[in-house]
């Protein structure tokens, strides 16, 4: 997944010569950067998109592909948002799951769904790390690279409010405010509350888009 990697180059002069402001531009798949570019998002007013789950579907290889030093600007989220700048999420469906339950998840406890890694074994029997590479067993225990972890609040901002306005539709949609589209979702859990291993597990019951319901779970 080389996308951002190549767009860092192609363009680059368009981008420091000024041509941002009139268009909300990002880079789709910035999830491969180098370290000295990361804060040029924020200079630029360019914003960086990254499907969550593309993080814990590539971390099991990441290691031994980038090796130690580049995996480093791999999925840097906290990094970027540090910056100043906003991070939409997405899926890449059908590369993966469409559920953005899934994205949030990802996105605040960089885990895959059976709460890999949270343990040194975990590391040995699952991971691909190049020959005679230690990891930091401190810095995986609690999610892969975990310093770079969302909190809930934004991953949740990744789907909604910050997603729509990288599509340029943030005066319409994206979060619940008046003369904005009435666009939610009844959920069977709170995704800011539940224990972050149960956030998966949570359920849309019902879908409103524009005020009027189009979707209701069974039995719901």
């Amino acid at each position: 997944r080389g996308d951002s990697d190549s767009a860092q180059g192609y363009g680059k002069n368009e981008l420091d010569a000024g041509q941002v402001g009139r268009f909300y531009l990002r880079v789709e798949h910035a999830q491969v950067l180098r370290p000295e570019d990361i804060p040029r998002f924020a200079i630029l007013g360019v914003i960086p998109s990254m499907q969550p789950t593309h993080c814990t579907s590539d971390m099991y290889w990441a290691e031994a592909r980038l090796g130690p030093r580049r995996v480093r600007g791999a999925y840097a989220w906290r990094s970027l948002l540090d910056t100043g700048v906003i991070i939409p999420g997405g899926s890449d469906f059908p590369v993966e799951s469409p559920d953005p339950i899934l994205g949030i998840y990802a996105a605040c406890t960089r885990r895959d769904t059976s709460g890999v890694p949270s343990s040194q074994e975990d590391i040995d029997e699952h991971f691909q790390l190049p020959p005679g590479s230690l990891p930091d067993s401190a810095r995986w225990s609690n999610g892969w690279y975990a310093f770079e972890r969302m909190t809930r609040e934004e991953a949740v901002r990744a789907f909604t409010s910050w997603a729509s306005r990288a599509a340029g539709q943030n005066h319409e949609k994206g979060s619940l405010e008046p003369g904005k589209a009435a666009d939610f979702v009844v959920l069977s859990g709170d995704i800011m509350e539940v224990p972050a291993r149960l956030i998966p597990r949570i359920r849309v019951l019902e879908t409103w888009i524009d005020g009027k319901r189009a979707y209701a779970a069974d039995g719901h």
